[in-house]
């Protein structure tokens, strides 16, 4: 069956396969119903409610057309979306290209939190760029990379301090959702973890008899809640 902690961190695991259809439909509405009640779980602020260094947040960036306003998903990217095989080549993971699609079908804002050398650049932006030119530099997949999707939701640490498992890169993507839901996925345990520590439903990929991403469906059930 599959539920949500009290971290908020969602979990799958796999049924017997001659379960009937009644009991997949029960399956499917507690499921719904613990995603949708699920409280979130906050960090505790640092000095009067800021991260410690940090500017204070800016406003968060309205949709764009056609998009919904909630939930926003956030990915890892490195052996969450994408692969660098022995030859320094990079592709996507199997199934990655086409939950992204799913997710723009469905109008689902998309982000990445990813570790860059701050040195890239000085702003979220910059280092953006500077990642997009040094993945498609080793692109050898058939479909590019969605980077478009992504917009400018793609949070990079300023320092290295920043540097993920420290939780500055959710803290900042959360504040720039606009109180909406916030989803995070990433292939790490660890990550998984400091994310639903600061109020993410976050879902670990590549986990045997599991869905390999959190299904779209319950993405979208997920917005129906402020974050």
């Amino acid at each position: 069956m599959a539920m949500t902690g009290g971290d908020g961190t969602v979990h799958v695991n796999g049924f017997a396969s001659n379960a009937s259809a009644r009991a997949g439909l029960a399956l499917g509405a507690a499921l719904v119903s613990t995603l949708l009640c699920a409280p979130a779980t906050t960090a505790a602020p640092q000095e009067g409610g800021t991260v410690r260094g940090a500017a204070a947040p800016a406003p968060a960036p309205a949709p764009a057309p056609g998009e919904r306003p909630c939930p926003v998903v956030y990915f890892d990217l490195g052996e969450t979306l994408v692969h660098t095989a022995d030859d320094g080549s990079t592709a996507y993971l199997p199934g990655a290209a086409s939950y992204l699609r799913t997710l723009r079908e469905r109008h689902i804002r998309v982000g990445l939190i990813t570790n860059v050398p701050p040195s890239w650049g000085t702003t979220d932006a910059e280092r953006a760029a500077r990642l997009r030119t040094e993945v498609d530099a080793t692109w050898r997949g058939p479909t590019a990379f969605a980077w478009a999707d992504f917009g400018d939701r793609i949070r990079t640490p300023r320092t290295e301090a920043e540097r993920k498992p420290s939780p500055v890169l959710w803290q900042r993507a959360k504040e720039d959702s606009g109180g909406c839901r916030v989803v995070y996925e990433a292939e790490t345990a660890q990550e998984v973890s400091v994310a639903s520590s600061v109020g993410f439903v976050s879902y670990q990929v590549g986990l045997p008899h599991r869905p390999a991403f959190l299904p779209a469906g319950l993405v979208e059930l997920l917005g129906r809640r402020p974050g």
